[in-house]
């Protein structure tokens, strides 16, 4: 199996940063930023689960409900170095999809190699919505989402030269 990238915490300013303008919490409270440093040391890099496994599998960094047709917006603290012609793929874990209905908002995360040195650090936020009809429940360190690098090609003409400027969503509409 060939070795093509490398999982990383975002450093714990840019996760204080992200955590507290996702859920709207002051970053100047000393309590928030102790339970803010508790729950970055405790970020678990992606891993798989077995010698054969292509996904490797991210943990819930929070326990969070979700009724149906919810939504939440997850900072990780994870980032990832991807090789060039390389791409992590997002997916959830099969058994909250097909079991609950549990979706990605975008259906499929797409994080590019250049992605890593945008200007969040490359932290991967994971959306999810509820398109079952049960409540849903992920505990804090449950695996939630799996990562899985493919390799992919480019169109003999293209000659994009462009640099990333930006993080999540910055290429443009």
């Amino acid at each position: 199996m060939k070795r093509i990238a490398k999982f990383e915490k975002v450093s714990l300013e840019e996760f204080m940063k992200d955590w507290c303008d996702t859920f709207e919490l002051d970053s100047s409270d000393p309590e928030t930023r102790r339970e803010i440093e508790g729950i970055y040391g405790g970020i678990e890099l992606p891993k798989r689960a077995t010698k054969f496994s292509a996904g490797h599998d991210f943990v819930s960094p929070l326990t969070f409900t979700l009724k149906p047709n919810d939504t939440i917006k997850i900072p990780t603290g994870i980032r990832c170095g991807i090789d060039i012609d390389w791409v992590l793929m997002i997916y959830p874990r099969s058994g909250l999809g097909f079991k609950y209905g549990i979706n990605l908002m975008n259906q499929t995360a797409v994080v590019d190699a250049d992605y890593y040195y945008s200007n969040n650090e490359g932290h991967i936020f994971i959306k999810l919505v509820n398109r079952g009809d049960k409540i849903v429940t992920v505990k804090r360190d449950d695996k939630f989402t799996q990562g899985v690098f493919l390799p992919y090609g480019i169109t003999e003409d293209d000659n994009v030269n462009d640099k990333r400027n930006g993080g999540l969503g910055s290429t443009g509409n």
